[in-house]
């Protein structure tokens, strides 16, 4: 009887490890290509496209992630995927401008904004939501990846970014979209709107009556001004200046792109090997824990019978019981050990990818967590100079 009920255990203890070893992660090994628009299209039908600095997702990290998500690497993260999208739009040829923005303070036809719901090396989620310089939303859609160690080895590495696959599936859909719900005519609405804005924020007394927004909160044209409008021309100049800050300002989020690099690509494969080994020890954990108290409820049901064998098998039941539940809490000080290194990981990053300062015409600034500041300033110097430009009418 002892011996059938050790068996028994023996069994189920085994069935319980193999139902909890079948669930695995599906990695893709699938290399999505961009797609380049194959119908000509005129220069001045080309949207510029506004890529804002990314939300990290801190706020919406819920509690079993919290230990495992370093604040500096998300910070660090929201700024270096906007600079590899922009990159990757840039690179399909299927839009005018492509520039990263830290808000939306500097006018463009249509922007993008991503939030980071989840980044570890093993897998990435980004939220993404566009919209035009009319208002009108495009669409808002998640963008799931998850790779194999394949990703990290060298010869990958120096050829694509391990998530390039979510980049190039962003702009694809963003071609699709554009191609799908927008006639030459409205692009041309929609690129006029957006000088009109510009306009409006500079000299409000003269452009606010050409532009309102309906009951829908979509900006709408009243009319347009005479293309040799003197107001417009100097307007168009002061955007140009205007362009050529922004310009600077792309050089910043390109240093800080190639100073992350090497460091956040390091960190990214040590954070796969961790997340995949932190993940094993979790599962092992519950399954000790789990056989372990199910060994215990046994042996104590076991101490109850009128058969001394039952009885002296529960004894061995509960010790090794206790012993798997004492295991399954050792593996989880083990993971807390990796969840540390990490921790310390992201510490390290962020202090290898500290700004830079660059120099501007007449002066130097420091472009770090200020950057919106300084453009604010810059934009206030605008302002002086088409109010000096205009002798203030």
């Amino acid at each position: 009887m002892f011996l059938k009920a050790v068996k028994i255990a023996l069994v189920s203890g085994l069935s319980i490890t193999m139902l909890a070893c079948a669930t695995t992660s599906v990695k893709s090994t699938e290399y999505v290509q961009i797609v380049q628009d194959t119908t000509p299209i005129s220069e001045d039908l080309l949207m510029d496209l506004g890529v804002t600095v990314f939300d990290p997702g801190i706020d919406e990290i819920g509690r079993k992630e919290e230990e495992r998500v370093s604040p500096e690497i998300r910070n660090a993260e929201a700024r270096y995927a906007p600079f590899m999208l922009a990159e990757t739009l840039q690179r399909s040829g299927n839009w005018g401008v492509v520039r990263v923005l830290p808000n939306e303070t500097s006018t463009m036809d249509v922007y993008l904004h991503g939030q980071i719901l989840q980044s570890d090396g093993e897998g990435m989620i980004i939220k993404v939501t566009v919209r035009d310089s009319t208002g009108l939303l495009w669409y808002t859609k998640e963008y799931e990846e998850h790779i194999s160690k394949f990703s990290y080895e060298a010869t990958q590495r120096q050829a694509n970014d391990p998530f390039q696959v979510i980049y190039n599936n962003i702009a694809n859909d963003l071609l699709a979209w554009r191609k799908a719900n927008l006639s030459d005519q409205r692009i041309a609405r929609i690129r006029a709107i957006s000088e009109l804005q510009f306009a409006r924020n500079f000299a409000p007394e003269i452009f606010n009556e050409y532009l309102r927004v309906n009951n829908r909160g979509i900006t709408e044209i009243v009319r347009l001004p005479a293309d040799n409008d003197p107001s417009l021309t100097r307007i168009r100049e002061i955007r140009q200046r205007d362009n050529l800050f922004v310009d600077t300002v792309q050089e910043y989020y390109a240093n800080y792109a190639r100073q992350m690099r090497v460091p956040y690509d390091s960190w990214r494969e040590q954070s796969y090997e961790a997340t995949m080994e932190l993940d094993q020890l979790e599962a092992s954990a519950r399954r000790r824990m789990l056989a372990g108290t199910m060994a215990i409820v046994g042996g104590i049901a076991a101490a109850t019978s009128n058969n001394g064998a039952v009885r002296a098998g529960s004894l061995v039941g509960v010790g090794a019981g206790a012993y798997m539940i004492k295991s399954g809490f050792d593996k989880r000080a083990e993971a807390e050990i990796h969840i540390a290194a990490l921790q310390e990981l992201g510490e390290s990053l962020e202090s290898e990818v500290a700004p830079k300062m660059i120099d501007l015409d007449d002066r130097t600034v420091m472009l770090t967590g200020t950057v919106e500041e300084q453009y604010s300033q810059w934009r206030e110097i605008l302002v002086e100079l088409y109010e000096e430009e205009t002798g203030g009418i």
